[in-house]
């Protein structure tokens, strides 16, 4: 069992940046392949990124591709996702996921473990 804790959401203008952690508790997160979801209200939850187990492979959305980077520090048990060029159809709640795979692509089912997310918000 881990436990993910998203922190650094918030309210920017766009054009601006974010960087989002999720912290692990009680387990290492080297265990797990790593991800980044959104879900807005009314819509599903869109997979934007994930990162295997020891940051060697990563994998991108389109729509965040160039603009988006996934990235883990095994030591500090954190995964980031530093977010540029923020536009307002971004906004989003942010959630990080982990897989017990080496290295999850973008399938919801591939996760077995859910932090409660994070609101990011881009005004015009």
């Amino acid at each position: 069992q881990v436990q993910l804790l998203e922190s650094g959401g918030g309210a920017v203008q766009a054009g601006g940046s974010l960087r989002l952690s999720c912290a692990a508790s009680e387990r290492t997160l080297s265990d797990y392949g790593m991800a980044w979801f959104r879900q807005v209200p009314g819509k599903e939850r869109e997979f934007l990124t994930s990162i295997s187990w020891n940051g060697a492979r990563t994998f991108y959305a389109d729509s965040v591709k160039g603009r988006f980077t996934i990235s883990r520090d095994n030591a500090k048990n954190t995964v980031y996702l530093q977010m540029n060029s923020l536009k307002p159809e971004d906004t989003a709640v942010y959630y990080c996921a982990a897989t017990t795979l080496p290295y999850g692509l973008g399938t919801l089912n591939e996760y077995n473990y859910w932090g409660q997310g994070t609101q990011v918000t881009v005004s015009s």
